[in-house]
Parts: structure tokens; C-alpha cells; sequence
């Protein structure tokens, strides 16, 4: 798929996104860089470690006193803000400006206080100010920090900001390279335009030059917020420590407390921001966040009228309630606060491209892609904007498959070649699933599926990079990486779509006010009830965390999701919220589950729900572990599960060499565990006919030595043993292997069939079975493994032409019809004989079409003798069919099944 337009990733950020002002531009040539002015280091020093009523009193006495140095009036009036004394930061820099009209950095820093205060005519007046005074012979810029300053009023007054990034920042980053406002300029800058690669570029170097400074710190934290979360943790660690009382640190951990459902360690923390700042803003909307989460509407309206006590205007009050109201999947009450904070400023772009994302989660698709390309007009600087606007250059090359119940959205190629079967299978999904949950869907899914995992990532996260994803859903709204888009692995993309499409049911179901286990939980609790090779089920890696306590409380699970310590602890989270699905169903019942569902509609805490259907909470997590430790102890129960230490030759691979040049990463445990040599692990295993690991190790080697005997015994014992194991770990693909080299074609498929129905990912198993079923004749295994592998890939060949090959056999005429014509928008490498295969099939229902593809036929191989004879026979007295399209295919622009 190609577009006129790609990503925006950090090193691809435009130059003249946004045409520069000719004020700023005749600036840049008539201000030369001043040198650093003296600092009271002091007083700075003490505001940086949160000292800020010392910093008030000394300051107020440096002014008292008359000193006339522009730090002083700048460090009271970041104090009086820091602490919420609004008024007062008002009053004292309206005074310092009546001293010192000429400061840039007075005047940003008094736009600041009146605006924090509720002035905003005043803040605007203020930087009008600083416009006109620099405008007249570049006045006010005395120094690199009053550039940075001016470089941030320019911003807002519409200047390019790669520009400012080039001719204001760098000039004073170069004129005073210890200066930390360039630095935090910088940061905020791609902060503020999702670029978060350039954000943490910025604060690092910042780091660097001031590595206890909480500012940086703290934005080198917020850079790595959606990515690196150990690199966040870390600094917010040390921001706090620099300062205890740093309150943009402290209002992060409380955002992230929010995500995780953690509401009183949430609650905590803004108690020690309050102990600051009583009237924080931010603060206060979070508050008002807790409180509708806990369906109290009197507190939440007490806490949005506390955040906008002093600022009635201020958009970003009801911006972040929103945000964090769509993080939690309510987006609707999301994208009414969006539409709140745009009344208060309508020019606030980042409730503009809030609501445009809360609208296309919605399925308001027409409002919802206006708003994305008004903010990419206005801000082409804008990463996650520049991105959607791309997206949706690239989706209007998409077709729609619409039914009564879904609009299916997808590329032209990949709607002809498997379009129906993602119908088929949402349609068996909805009618199994509504009905189980007592759950009627007013309105059409929406389910959007991308050919590329930058589209999907984009559509889904507003940046292309977030590998490990495979779907998501919104409510009424899903997004899914196609077959095509997953490039790493097999990926069953039915299992996907039914996962998905259950959260449809669920979210809806409780108007989305669900902890995020629970729906995790509950979607691949029915994979399995609908397949049960999909899912995930209890492995041996699984037994061992399970055992070696390392399952969540109930009461906690949906931090498990928010920063795992690896990929597979995440993969855990999930298994383990479907366990809890999986014990709470069979001890109390579907109609329990729905009970609890209903509830959480309602506003109740998942808690209280649960002991109210169930048991009280801590009994039922008691109950709950102990389950868990049962089905643990309950794998395979006949082998034996302790592992032996690494061999000698496991240390040496490189990754754990890297462990111990970086200690402290996940390998480190393995790396430090004393090593047996090979004879050692020999003698280990031979001591142990039993054990798991042994038989794996002996039958792996014997396989690698091409010792095919020695190594059926191993691998026969696993699959008698533990007979439910798939994956890439499992016994039979080896076992099967093994048969193959011994000549031994039954046992060969009858092992390939027992992995087949365990396993809904073995591509290679499913491919072998239909060669040799077909060779059998068995055409209902032929036509099983054939589905089975289309499941995970639809694009390709082979799978099609044994489908139809078992059709014909089976009698099905029109459904080796169906498979003979998508394998033909494959690109077979024998085109003739498909087309030949088809002009046979549709000979006695459609002469006209059995002539179509017999000229095909003759067209790509003219000495096709069976489709000569076939022509011969065909009737002359029909009417001359329409000429097909190029390669049999169609590209419709909307199909409806």
C-alpha cells in the first residue's frame, strides 16, 4: 500500500510547518546574543529543592531592600505560583513590571500569574507587550534566558516552531550551554507536539548539565511516559528526591495510580500536592476524575468548581478531566468535557484533537476527522495530528463490507480474498456472545483492519510504533492489525476479532465502566469457550509463576497491565485475569458474572460487585489463589517440574553476557545460577526419566544429532504426559518430525492431528496435514487444516487450492467455486490451470463464465489441452459475456454480504 504522505517520526520533523512572522524573523537579525546575567543562586537553589516559603521571605527582603536584579521579583513570583497564592503572584508581578517594564522574562512570567489568577485579558495584554517591545528595536532580549522566554511567547503568537527551535533555542543554548530554561523550552516544545524522541533528547542533554534538577527530571520522565516506563520510574525517583515536593512529579504518579486503579494511592498523592498548592488546578480536575470514576457526582462537581476557582476559564481543567475519562474508555463523558474546555477556548488545540480522537472512538466519523484536520491545519507541527491526518488519506483507499450489524473497513485486496469470512465470523461472534450476555448493540460495529502495523498504531495509539498489539477495541469501535501486518508470527486473526468483538458486548454492556482485567479477563475466557485451541491456557512458565507467587490480588490486577516488569509478565496479566474469569464462572455461574456486569453500569466499585454476587473480597481472593495453585500443580501431574541450572554453553550465549554487563535486566537471576557442564546435565537427565525438562533436553539433542530413534521415546513420553501443550515449546511438532524421518506417515499424522487441534498457530503443522491427508483421501482433515491455516494467513496460495480439491471431493460445488476464485487473486504460480479448474466447476450453471475462464486459460498457457477439449464441448449459442477484468479480480469500493 503506498500514500503521498508517511508518518511523522522524529527524524523526519518538517522545516516551515507553520509560516514564521515577519516580527520574528527582523528580530532574529537585529538581537545578538548578551552575556549570562548573575543569578541569585541561593534563592534558586532553595526553589529547586521546594523550599518555597524561605524563597518568598528571602526574595520579598531582596525587594524590600531594593535590590534590582530581575531574578528576584522572577523567583517570588514562581514561589507565590508554586503555592497557590494566585493573587498574591498577581500583585507582586504587576509591581515588578511597574519597576522593570523592559523583561521578557518578567512579562512571561506575569502572562503566567494573571492567568493563574483569571486575568485573562491581562495575560494577553502581556504578551501583546512582549511583541510590541521587541518588534521595536529588539528590545527586552538581554540575555539567553530572555530569548528562551521570547522563544516560548513566540510560539504562541503563531511562530514556526521549527524556527524557534533553530533561530532562538540554539543561538542561546550555544551562548550559554548550563542555561536549564533552553532545555526545558525544548522538551516542552515536543512535549507538547508528541514528539517525545526530540522531548527526551532534550531533557537528557538537560540531565546531563543539571542532573538534580527536578524540572528536567521530571520531563525526562514525562518523555518516556508511553515507552521506556523504567527510564520514567527512575527519574521520577530522582525528581522527588531533589525536590519531595515537586509537583508535577507527584501529579504524574497520581496519573499513573489512576490508569492502574489504584484510586487511594492516587488520592495520596494529590493530598501532598494540596500540601503545596491547596488550589492546583490539575490537582483538583484529577479529584474530580477519582470522583466520577466513583460515581459521586456532588464531589466531582465540588472539585471541577475547586479547579476552576481562581481561573473560571481555564480549558485545561476540563481537558485533563476528559483525558483521563477517555483513558478510562468513557469516552463519550470524555469528549463532553473536550466540547467543555473548547467553550472555555475555543482556540485550545489540545481539547480540539482530544475530541477529534474521542469522536472517531465513538464512531462519529465525519465530526471526528474534521477536528484531526483542522488541528494538523493549524499545528502541522503536531506529531499525533500530522499522523491521523495521514491515516485518514491512506483509509479512504480503504472498502467498506457492511451487514446489518457491522461496516467492516479494509483494503480493496485483502476485502476480495478473505472479506466474507471476517463477516462470518463476526456474525457467529455476535450471535453467540449477545446472546450469552443478554446484550442487544443498537448500533453497528465498526471494525477497522489494517494492512500495515504503522496504520494500525496510528489509528489506535496516534504514533506508528507500538509493536505487541494486535487489536483494540473502543467500544463500538475496533481496530485490528491484519494478516498482512503481522510480519514477526503466526497471529490466528479469527481469535483476535472474537477477543475484540467480545470487549464490544462487555464495554456496551457496562456503558464502559469496567476495570480493565475484567474485560481482558472475560475476552479470552471465550476464546476458549469458542475454540479450544485459541486462548491461552496454563503453560509450564505459567506453573512456575503461579508457584512461585508471583499472582496479582484480584483487588490490584489492573496495575499488572500498566508497567509489567516484561512483555511476558503482561502476557501473565492477561492469562491470569481470564483464570479469575474462569474460577468466578464456575464457582458462581454466568449469571453472576452478568450480575456484576450490570452493576458496574450502575456505577458500583468492581469490588463491591464482586463480593456482592460472590463472596467478600479477600475471601474470594483466598479462594481465588488457591485455584490458581491447583490448576498449576494440576499440569501434567505425571512429570516431574524441577529445572536444572544452565549449562555451561547457555551462559556463554550473548544474551547473557549482556546481562552482566548490564545487571539488573531480566536474564540477570539465570546468569548468576551456578552452570553444569554438559556431562553434568547428562548425568542430571538420566536421573530423572520423568522430569519435563530432561525429556525435553535429551529428545532437542537427539533431534539436532539426527538420532530419530533415540529421540521418539523422549518426545512420545511428553505428548502422553502432557498432552495439551502447544506453542513453540511443544512436543509434537518434534515428535511429528521424527515420524517423518522414520517413514512412519501414520504415526507422522496422526501426531500432526493432535497438535492441530491444540494448537491455533502451527501453520507448518496444518500445512504437512493437508499434503498428507490429501494423499489419504481424507478430505474432511484436508478441508480443516486448510481453514485452520486461513485463520492465521488468508494471503497466500496452497491452503486454497486443497480447500477446493476437498470441496469437489465432498460434492460442494459452489465452495470449491469460492476457493478456485480467491486463489486466482492470489497470483497462483499456474494461473492456466485455476482458470481451466474454475471453466470445469462452472460448466453446467454458467456456460458464460466457463467460457470466460477457459479463454483465460488458453490466454496464460495456449497448449492447455484440457482446456481445449473443454472449450470444444462448450455451447456457441450463447450471448458473449462482458470482458472480465485484468486477472479475474474486482475492486469494489463498498460490498454488502
Amino acid at each position: 500500500m503506498t500514500t503521498s504522505r508517511e508518518p511523522l517520526t522524529p527524524d523526519r520533523c518538517p522545516i516551515g510547518l507553520a509560516r514564521a512572522s515577519r516580527w520574528v524573523l527582523g528580530l532574529l537579525v537585529a538581537a545578538p546574543v548578551a552575556g549570562r546575567a548573575a543569578e541569585p543562586s541561593e534563592a534558586r537553589d532553595l526553589l529547586l529543592k521546594g523550599e518555597h516559603a524561605k524563597v518568598v521571605e528571602i526574595a520579598a527582603k531582596a525587594l524590600k531592600d531594593r535590590q534590582r536584579d530581575e531574578e528576584w521579583p522572577l523567583l517570588l513570583g514562581r514561589a507565590l505560583l508554586t503555592t497557590g497564592r494566585y493573587p498574591e503572584a498577581r500583585a507582586a508581578m504587576t509591581n515588578a513590571l511597574a519597576k522593570d517594564s523592559g523583561s521578557i522574562r518578567l512579562r512571561w512570567l506575569a502572562r503566567e500569574a494573571f492567568l493563574a489568577a483569571g486575568d485573562a485579558r491581562g495575560a494577553a495584554a502581556v504578551l501583546d507587550d512582549i511583541k510590541d517591545s521587541v518588534t521595536s528595536r529588539g528590545g527586552g532580549l538581554r540575555d539567553p534566558a530572555s530569548m528562551v522566554a521570547f522563544g516560548r511567547a513566540a510560539l504562541l503568537l503563531g511562530a514556526d516552531p521549527k524556527m524557534v527551535l533553530d533561530k532562538i533555542y540554539a543561538p542561546a543554548q550555544k551562548a550559554d550551554p548550563d542555561l536549564r530554561d533552553v532545555y526545558l523550552a525544548r522538551g516542552d516544545l515536543a512535549l507538547e507536539k508528541h514528539d517525545f524522541d526530540l522531548a527526551a533528547k532534550a531533557f537528557d542533554e538537560g540531565v546531563r548539565k543539571h542532573p538534580e534538577d527536578p524540572d528536567l527530571l521530571f520531563g525526562l520522565a514525562k518523555a518516556h511516559s508511553t515507552g521506556e516506563r523504567e527510564v520514567m520510574g527512575d527519574s521520577l525517583e530522582a525528581a522527588l528526591k531533589a525536590d519531595p515536593r515537586h509537583i508535577p512529579s507527584l501529579l504524574l504518579i497520581a496519573d499513573n495510580r489512576i490508569d492502574a486503579e489504584d484510586y487511594e494511592g492516587a488520592a495520596k498523592r494529590l493530598d501532598e500536592v494540596a500540601a503545596v498548592n491547596p488550589w492546583q488546578p490539575d490537582a483538583w480536575a484529577y479529584r474530580a476524575v477519582l470522583a466520577h470514576l466513583k460515581n459521586d457526582t456532588l464531589a466531582e462537581t465540588a472539585a471541577r468548581a475547586s479547579a476552576l476557582r481562581f481561573w473560571t476559564d481555564n480549558p485545561r481543567v476540563d481537558h485533563l478531566i476528559g483525558l483521563k475519562l477517555s483513558q478510562k474508555y468513557r469516552f463519550a463523558e470524555g469528549a463532553a468535557h473536550q466540547r467543555k474546555a473548547l467553550e472555555a477556548d475555543p482556540s485550545y488545540l489540545p481539547a480540539k484533537a482530544q475530541l477529534a480522537n474521542d469522536l472517531l472512538r465513538l464512531g462519529d466519523e465525519a465530526e471526528g476527522w474534521k477536528l484531526a484536520q483542522e488541528v494538523e491545519r493549524i499545528d502541522g507541527y503536531d506529531v499525533a495530528a500530522h499522523n491521523l491526518v495521514t491515516l485518514h488519506d491512506t483509509m479512504t483507499k480503504y472498502v467498506a463490507l457492511t451487514n446489518a450489524h457491522f461496516v467492516v473497513r479494509i483494503s480493496s485486496h485483502e476485502a476480495e480474498v478473505y472479506g466474507p469470512r471476517v463477516l462470518a465470523l463476526l456474525e457467529r461472534a455476535r450471535t453467540n456472545l449477545c446472546a450469552k450476555y443478554s446484550m442487544e448493540l443498537a448500533l453497528p460495529t465498526l471494525v477497522e483492519i489494517f494492512a500495515e502495523q504503522k496504520d494500525f498504531g496510528v489509528r489506535t495509539f496516534g504514533m506508528p510504533d507500538n509493536p505487541g498489539y494486535l487489536g483494540v477495541c473502543f467500544g463500538r469501535v475496533v481496530t485490528a492489525n491484519g494478516p498482512a501486518a503481522n510480519k514477526t508470527g503466526a497471529v490466528n486473526w479469527e481469535a483476535v476479532l472474537w477477543h475484540e468483538f467480545c470487549h464490544v458486548v462487555t464495554l456496551q454492556k457496562t456503558a464502559n465502566r469496567m476495570p480493565r482485567w475484567l474485560s481482558e479477563g472475560i475476552s479470552v475466557f471465550e476464546e476458549l469457550q469458542a475454540d479450544a485451541s485459541w486462548g491461552q491456557r496454563m503453560t509450564p512458565r505459567y506453573r512456575s509463576m503461579v508457584l512461585g507467587g508471583e499472582l496479582t490480588p484480584v483487588s490490584k490486577l489492573s496495575g499488572a497491565f500498566l508497567a509489567p516488569k516484561t512483555p511476558f509478565h503482561l502476557q501473565f496479566a492477561y492469562y491470569e485475569s481470564a483464570l479469575v474469569v474462569d474460577f468466578l464462572v464456575g464457582k458462581f455461574g454466568i449469571g453472576a458474572l452478568k450480575d456484576i456486569l450490570d452493576d458496574l453500569r450502575g456505577g458500583a466499585d468492581i469490588n463491591a460487585a464482586i463480593a456482592k454476587h460472590t463472596m467478600p473480597m479477600d475471601r474470594f481472593e483466598k479462594e481465588f489463589a488457591a485455584f490458581a495453585t491447583d490448576k498449576a500443580k494440576q499440569l501434567a501431574p505425571g512429570l516431574e517440574w524441577e529445572k536444572p541450572a544452565p549449562t555451561v554453553a547457555e551462559k556463554l550465549k550473548p544474551e547473557a553476557i549482556l546481562s552482566e554487563l548490564f545487571p539488573g535486566g531480566p536474564l540477570k537471576r539465570q546468569a548468576k545460577e551456578p552452570a553444569l557442564s554438559e556431562a553434568e546435565l547428562e548425568t542430571w537427565a538420566a536421573a530423572r526419566p520423568d522430569n519435563f525438562w530432561a525429556l525435553n533436553q535429551v529428545a532437542q539433542r537427539a533431534v539436532a544429532e539426527k538420532r530419530w530413534a533415540d529421540a521418539k521415546a523422549p518426545l512420545q513420553k511428553l505428548v502422553e504426559k502432557y498432552p495439551e501443550q502447544a506453542g513453540a515449546d511443544s512436543a509434537y511438532p518434534l515428535l511429528a518430525s521424527v515420524h517423518r524421518a522414520l517413514g512412519e506417515t501414520d504415526a507422522e499424522r496422526e501426531v500432526l492431528m493432535r497438535h492441530a487441534e491444540r494448537d491455533d498457530e502451527a501453520t507448518a503443522t496444518y500445512l504437512r496435514l493437508m499434503e498428507l491427508a490429501s494423499a489419504a483421501k481424507d478430505w474432511p482433515t484436508v478441508a480443516r487444516s486448510a481453514q485452520r491455516f486461513l485463520a492465521i494467513n488468508p494471503l497466500v496460495a496452497p491452503p486454497y487450492r486443497y480447500l477446493a480439491e476437498a470441496s469437489e471431493a465432498a460434492g460442494d460445488a459452489p465452495a470449491a467455486i469460492a476457493a478456485y476464485a480467491t486463489l486466482i487473486k492470489l497470483d497462483p504460480p499456474n494461473p492456466s490451470d485455476v482458470h481451466y479448474q474454475l471453466a470445469r466447476l462452472l460448466r453446467p450453471t454458467d456456460v458464460e463464465a466457463s467460457r470466460r475462464h477457459v479463454l483465460q486459460a488458453l490466454e496464460d498457457a495456449p497448449r492447455n489441452g484440457a482446456a481445449l477439449r473443454l472449450l470444444l464441448t462448450l455451447p456457441t449459442n450463447s450471448v458473449p459475456a462482458a470482458a472480465p477484468t485484468p486477472g479475474g479480480r474486482t475492486k469494489p469500493r463498498s460490498i454488502v454480504f
